[in-house]
């Protein structure tokens, strides 16, 4: 449940960080425990960890605790607060660490960005940001910022580098009123904000496509990828140290004294050949030659390769069969002659290695060893990446790529010449996995493809999408060009820890949105359509594709956003976090209960949960009949805040815990059906195949999930997923007909009777639950009935959940 939200418990102003809290009446604060504890990680990292890149990215973060602990305590910042910087008003992009913390740093601030230096000396003025934004409203930089806006020739990486773009259309579009505006309003945090846009070499890319990287981001990925120290360890076994091993196995097999059985024929080396160094020599007689010249010589040459190849480390133990037949022949080398223990384990050593691989030359021993010597010379994966960052490289960085084939396919005679791998060589499948992910097409393509894993990965793509919906308001190509570059920057922006029943910040609360806001076209009717008809998109896609996961809030933020600019009044929901919870939910969650009141009354998920749809709708009138004599709209809806705690079978104003306040945010989640009803009255959303399908899947998901339980340490997070999934399928069951609900009851109940032994014990109780409300039945008040062999399946509860006890 709090996979997209901020994991920080609120502290009662006054009390310790970490204690208990009673639900207050003052405004709650934030508790510092969390960034403290986030410091002392970060500091046994930058100690600790072996790999340099890890150390320094953790004295990174080290700074940046530090700042966030340092204002806190000196009051500069202000967690939990809309404007948690003081000085910054709310539009400004802050520097934000996990669990939404702030370090009082702009993310558009700190020293000049090399760009910026390059304005500042072509322009011949002072490399300072004042002097850049006094230079950009003069003739020269007017003229400047047009240009880049008919290119569209520009990056905008932080919503605040469009600034200065849209106070030049502003004046050419003669509204000199609200560039005014917007130049007094931006004025004082000149000096400190870059509000310049990023110049580039080609204009900005279609973003009628997504994609989960950008090229350019797959390049760095790939060019990153370094030698693998356990594989080259494993090459060096194999090209160097196991032919050195044959060499020294055939010394012995010439000049030492082991009989050495031959089991088969094909260990039998070929007539009138006999092991040695590499190929296998003419037989001389035993003892031939100077074996303690041989000796000598093959010791320095081990010495030479492990002076020069200083991975494979197994050469070095004296107990292995290696190391044996070294000792023996240092002992050789030197003309002394081998004591008897030394002896016997020579004999050994050179016995087993042959019984093990075959005499050197023997058929066995040259299949072998020619496999391994193909296996050494195979390409590594960190040469294929380069190659394959190479052809990337003539492609537009910022954008994705529609042709990934070309990209993946095998080395070419071309690129052979130039890169030195051989010709046919294959882009493994790990490589090939990393590349896809700069696929430019349609969601829908991506999803089908597998390169979507996830909702979250969805919630990802969108704001490529939105961020042209939102545009179509615009009949301007320049201005639609920047209005949407806008927007992705803005989605860029990281959510802040919010507390008090506060918001984040909206894209068209940024002064610069605003001041092109009056500048839509005739065509605002159809950009009210294109933005329904991309949320109807989103909505099918999120509920084909993810049928039993809950709606990320990234996602919900984008479909609320899609339905404002539809004028749509859609109370979309956000997934409140258990340990930041308030006790209480703003109106939008009772409007949500509603919708999914009128839509499902009477049906097999109102039946499921008891649900009093009549009492719902009663509320909701009667909190808008309260709200018309108002000044102000009301911020919290305590009724629907007293009816989730008497569900939960608590009270909102008792004592603080995640598990309490999980059941009661559960509780408000079954009522709305966590957006589902309100994707489908208010957008529209409807599978083209209908309802099954989605609840099948559903309940695909949900066994999937009870499997990960058996043998889980901490199972309660899988066991709550399960029961969010459980929810889903029964909304997509309840509006199917009639006569298919009670046929797909009776599958779901067969297929979780063939379900492992585990996984279909856990699954009995809330089967039978279903089956029994499915046939007419009800629970009991304690969510059970026949006996306890019937069970409503949720997720959070205060006491041990009856899944994990299901099977002992």
């Amino acid at each position: 449940m709090n996979e997209n939200a901020d994991q920080q418990p609120p502290t009662e102003p006054g009390r310790p960080a970490g204690a208990p809290t009673a639900a207050t009446t003052g405004p709650a604060t934030a508790s510092s425990a969390y960034a403290a504890g986030r410091l002392a990680r970060a500091l046994r990292t930058s100690v600790s960890h072996a790999e340099p890149a890890t150390r320094d990215r953790a004295l990174d973060r080290v700074r940046k605790w530090r700042a966030v602990l340092a204002g806190m305590a000196d009051g500069s910042l202000t967690v939990g607060s809309r404007t948690p910087v003081a000085g910054l008003p709310a539009w400004v992009t802050p520097e934000v660490v996990r669990g939404g913390f702030v370090t009082g740093t702009p993310a558009a601030g700190g020293p000049l960005a090399p760009y910026e230096a390059d304005a500042a000396r072509r322009a011949g003025i002072p490399a300072d940001r004042a002097a850049l934004f006094a230079h950009a409203l003069t003739e020269q930089g007017l003229e400047e910022l047009w240009q880049l806006l008919d290119t569209g020739r520009y990056e905008v990486s932080l919503p605040e580098e469009a600034a200065l773009l849209t106070v030049a259309w502003l004046v050419r579009a003669d509204d000199f009123a609200m560039a005014a505006a917007l130049v007094t309003e931006l004025q004082p945090f000149a000096d400190r904000l870059r509000f310049l846009p990023r110049p580039a070499d080609r204009p900005a890319p279609d973003t009628s496509a997504v994609h989960r990287r950008s090229v350019g981001e797959v390049s760095d990925a790939l060019r990153a990828r370094g030698p693998k120290t356990a594989i080259e360890v494993q090459r060096e076994a194999l090209g160097v140290w196991l032919p050195f091993d044959d060499e020294l196995l055939g010394y012995w097999l010439q000049h030492g004294e082991a009989a050495v059985p031959v089991r088969d024929a094909g260990d039998r080396p070929g007539p009138e050949r006999v092991p040695g160094a590499g190929p296998a020599s003419p037989r001389p007689g035993r003892g031939g030659g100077d074996a303690r010249v041989q000796a000598g010589l093959l010791l320095e040459r081990y010495r030479a390769l492990a002076a020069a190849h200083t991975l494979c480390r197994r050469h070095r133990d004296q107990k292995s069969n290696t190391g044996i037949m070294l000792r023996a022949l240092e002992e050789a080398a030197a003309g002394r002659r081998l004591a008897p223990r030394l002896t016997g384990l020579l004999r050994h050593a050179v016995t087993s290695a042959v019984a093990k691989r075959g005499l050197p030359g023997s058929d066995r021993h040259s299949r072998l060893r020619a496999e391994q010597a193909r296996q050494a010379a195979l390409p590594a994966h960190h040469e294929i990446a380069a190659a394959v960052a190479d052809r990337l490289a003539p492609l537009d960085q910022r954008a994705g790529t529609p042709d990934i084939d070309t990209m993946l396919a095998p080395v070419t005679e071309t690129e052979a010449a130039g890169n030195g791998l051989p010709t046919g060589t294959v882009v493994p499948p790990r490589l090939r996995q990393v590349v896809r992910t700069a696929l430019s097409a349609p969601p829908e393509d991506l999803v089908a493809r597998g390169l979507v894993p996830s909702a979250e990965v969805l919630a990802e793509l969108v704001p490529q999408l939105v961020a042209n919906a939102t545009a179509e308001r615009h009949g301007d190509p320049a201005l639609r060009t920047l209005a949407a570059a806008t927007y992705r920057a803005f989605r860029n922006r990281r959510s802040l820890l919010l507390l008090n029943l506060a918001h984040q910040v909206r894209v068209d609360e940024l002064p610069w949105v605003r001041a092109v806001a009056g500048h839509g076209s005739d065509a605002d009717t159809e950009a009210r359509a294109a933005a329904e008809a991309a949320l109807r998109r989103l909505g099918d896609l999120a509920v084909g594709a993810f049928p039993g996961t809950l709606l990320p809030n990234p996602l919900v933020r984008e479909m609320s956003h899609l339905a404002r600019q539809a004028d749509l009044s859609a109370p979309f929901t956000e997934e409140l976090a258990a340990d930041i919870f308030m006790g209480t939910f703003s109106p939008k969650f009772l409007i949500a209960a509603r919708t999914a009141a009128d839509l499902l009354e009477d049906s097999l998920y109102t039946r499921y949960y008891g649900i009093d749809c009549g009492a719902v709708r009663n509320m909701a009138v009667v909190h808008a009949a309260d709200g018309l004599g108002r000044t102000r709209p009301a911020t919290t809806a305590p009724a629907f805040d007293r009816l989730c705690g008497e569900r939960a079978g608590t009270d909102t104003a008792s004592s603080w815990s995640p598990a309490r306040n999980g059941t009661i945010i559960e509780q408000a989640q079954i009522l709305t059906t966590h957006n589902l009803a309100v994707l489908v009255r208010h957008a529209g959303v409807a599978p083209a195949a209908g309802w099954e399908a989605p609840a099948e899947a559903g309940f695909a998901a949900v066994c999937r999930l009870v499997t990960r339980v058996h043998g889980h340490p901490r199972p309660l997070g899988t066991i709550k997923d399960a029961a969010y999934a459980w929810r889903q399928m029964l909304f997509f069951l309840s509006l199917c007909p009639p006569a298919r609900q009670a046929a797909l009851v009776q599958r779901m109940a067969a297929e979780a009777a063939g379900q492992p032994w585990h996984t279909a014990a856990r699954l009995a109780p809330a089967i039978a639950g279903l089956r029994l409300v499915a046939g007419g039945g009800t629970f009991d008040a304690d969510g059970t009935a026949l006996g306890g062999l019937a069970r409503r399946f949720q997720g959070w509860t205060t006491t041990g959940h009856w899944m994990r006890q299901a099977v002992r």
